[in-house]
């Protein structure tokens, strides 16, 4: 497999992979817009040559846009791969060259969110346990901090306080994002739209910067609603889902 790493000089002429290709659609742009602004701090996005969804997303844990004290590591934003790219170790070549790359940095390991079981858009926990790593920290809502140190004695990475306990005091539906997620741009106005037709309590937070990120109550940011003061789900939703989890609470 061919890997290209998409930079400021090439990210418009490059598939991002987890959206539709044209780059008017609104969830495109909205993604590029985004990672042309992390590449200053770190950001790397490395790719398949080929379309689909085969990619890792890292940047320093410092610059990250996740409420952790992960001080010298490098945090995974995203590793898919996915459809007819699963089972030809794709996974293990994307994580092998961040290693690479982040022990070449001089990283002390990597960290990346996931659960105890399996949930969407987060990492595999059984992969992450296979490739080595370790919890780290654990979250109310049993979001976990797995991290990979690359030498004894290094510090353990954490949640701050504000994502180790996550709860907000507003009533009804609130949903924090961001533009790191490309579903985003196209499918919160949805949830806006659907929430007004039907009368129900809905507001969106868009974390604009990263220390908005940083602080949120909720270890993860790029989607998490909340329904009074109580976190429900990281799983982006179309109106039929979000009518469904609400008809259900």
């Amino acid at each position: 497999m061919e890997y290209i790493r998409v930079t400021k000089e090439n990210i418009d002429d490059e598939h991002i992979c987890c959206a539709i290709s044209n780059n008017k659609d609104v969830q495109v742009s909205s993604k590029k817009a985004w990672l042309k602004e992390r590449f200053a701090d770190g950001l790397v996005f490395l790719k398949s040559a080929e379309r689909g969804k085969c990619f890792i997303e890292y940047i320093p844990a410092e610059n990250a846009w996740v409420p952790i004290i992960a001080e010298g590591y490098m945090y995974i934003d995203c590793l898919w791969v996915s459809g007819s790219f699963k089972g030809h170790g794709y996974s293990n070549d994307l994580l092998a060259e961040c290693i690479r790359d982040s022990k070449e940095k001089g990283k002390k390991g990597l960290c990346i969110l996931s659960a105890a079981k399996k949930k969407p858009f987060l990492a595999d926990p059984k992969y992450l346990k296979h490739k080595g790593f370790a919890v780290g920290d654990e979250s109310d809502n049993g979001i976990q901090l797995w991290y990979l140190p690359f030498e004894d004695g290094v510090t353990v990475p954490a949640f701050k306080d504000c994502a180790k306990h996550p709860h907000i005091a507003d009533s009804g539906y609130v949903l924090y994002y961001t533009n790191q997620c490309p579903f985003n741009a196209k499918y919160v106005p949805v949830l806006e739209e659907t929430a007004k037709a039907n009368g129900i309590a809905f507001r969106a937070i868009k974390l604009d910067s990263k220390d908005a990120a940083r602080n949120a109550p909720t270890p993860i940011t790029n989607y998490a609603l909340f329904c009074d003061g109580k976190y429900v789900t990281n799983e982006q939703m179309n109106d039929k889902k979000f009518l469904k989890l609400v008809k259900g609470q």
